[in-house]
């Protein structure tokens, strides 16, 4: 991969890259530094990396850097007192949209990646399963599990009210 190669990667994939790990762990600032160390990792194996694969080459780094971090937050717990005023900002949204965050932060992490992988970035069963080390059957039924949970909880009337 070419240094312009590199530079018209970052240009295609970086909304959609920033987009899969926000939904997935919900924060902002989070999902920019894992953007930003997966691009450096991209960057130092630019090498090696195949123009025709840098998709989802990016999406694996990307998909991992995640999962690293999620196991870091994990380990660290903040314990801190915020009054009812500190960092609260309303905003409006829509009540299917809510309904449908809440039901894929019902979903285990590798359900709510596969669901933001297939039906938010469009990607095949096989790229599926090279992005996150599962086989492709694998792949197929984790994303029937999940959609399933999505449709139970999205059906249950006290998810929905």
């Amino acid at each position: 991969m070419t240094e312009s190669d590199y530079n018209e990667c970052v240009d295609k994939y970086a909304d959609h890259v920033f987009r899969f790990i926000y939904k997935s762990i919900g924060h902002q600032e989070d999902a920019r530094d894992i953007i930003q160390s997966s691009f450096e990792k991209m960057w130092k194996s630019r090498n090696s990396v195949n123009v025709e694969t840098a998709k989802s080459y990016l999406f694996e780094i990307a998909y991992n850097q995640m999962i690293d971090h999620l196991r870091k937050v994990k380990r660290i717990r903040l314990k801190e007192t915020f009054s009812d005023n500190d960092g609260i900002v309303y905003q409006p949204s829509n009540e299917s949209k809510n309904i449908l965050e809440l039901a894929l932060a019902a979903l285990t992490e590798v359900q709510r990646s596969l669901v933001m992988l297939k039906d938010y970035e469009g990607y095949s069963y096989q790229e599926m399963g090279k992005i996150m080390r599962l086989s492709e059957s694998q792949v197929k039924v984790y994303l029937h599990r999940a959609r399933m949970q999505l449709k139970d909880f999205i059906g249950k009337r006290e998810n929905v009210s």
